[in-house]
């Protein structure tokens, strides 16, 4: 379902890789460095519609959506991924949906596989190792307690139905969107349902990696490395 990614590079040279896209003035909490076990509730580069630049502008948002219209200081609730299928009508989702689609770019993801010995944890990435971009929805609220006179954002990733590739581990994947489509994610179109479809799996790669991944606090970058799974059939 993508309750964890990871950038191999730095978010400077994340943004690098993606040139034509506009430099917002709200990057200053991104962190330096590569983030190789990135979870909800943390700060990452996004890519929202823009005036400026069709490409879009990259702004920062912490992983988890919390809409304009809550009032609770701290949310109970607080969405990392919205599913396609009841995006439109969700009344978490459905005025994102509409008018605030961005992207979120990456290295890659991870994703766990049931087995009778636990669960195993997989990388998923491009085939070629290049960076990409999951569809994204994001809200801001002002946050007079930690960021007073600010209205930071947040945002949830996109998930559908999975990929042959990805249905032999699990039964949901993110929206992962072609290049070609990014203009039209962002742009006015209020419902681009089309493009909330499995990519291709043969674009993409997995490999078992190890179950140092499942604590948040591992962040080396040996993290990535494949390893032989122990017990790779499901319960």
């Amino acid at each position: 379902m993508c309750g964890r990614v990871f950038v191999r590079s730095s978010f400077a040279e994340l943004m690098a890789a993606f040139a034509d896209v506009r430099r917002g003035d709200n990057l200053a909490s991104l962190e330096p460095g590569p983030r190789h076990n990135g979870a909800p509730s943390l700060i990452y580069p996004i890519i929202v519609r823009d005036t400026q630049s069709v490409r879009g502008a990259f702004s920062e948002a912490r992983w988890g959506l919390v809409p304009s219209w809550v009032k609770e200081a701290k949310p109970k609730v607080q969405p990392a991924q919205a599913r396609c299928e009841s995006i439109k009508t969700n009344g978490m989702f459905r005025g994102a949906y509409r008018s605030r689609r961005c992207l979120v770019p990456i290295d890659g993801y991870f994703e766990w596989k049931a087995t009778k010995s636990g669960k195993q944890p997989y990388a998923l990435a491009m085939a070629d190792g290049k960076p990409f971009c999951l569809a994204g929805i994001w809200e801001s609220r002002p946050d007079p307690v930690l960021r007073p006179g600010t209205e930071p954002k947040t945002f949830a990733i996109v998930t559908c139905p999975p990929n042959e590739l990805v249905a032999s581990i699990h039964d949901r994947m993110p929206v992962i969107l072609h290049e070609k489509d990014y203009a039209r994610w962002l742009g006015e179109d209020h419902d681009p349902a089309d493009l909330m479809v499995p990519y291709p799996s043969e674009l993409m790669k997995i490999w078992p990696v190890s179950t140092r991944v499942n604590n948040v606090r591992n962040q080396e970058a040996d993290l990535l490395d494949p390893i032989e799974p122990e017990e790779p059939e499901l319960l």
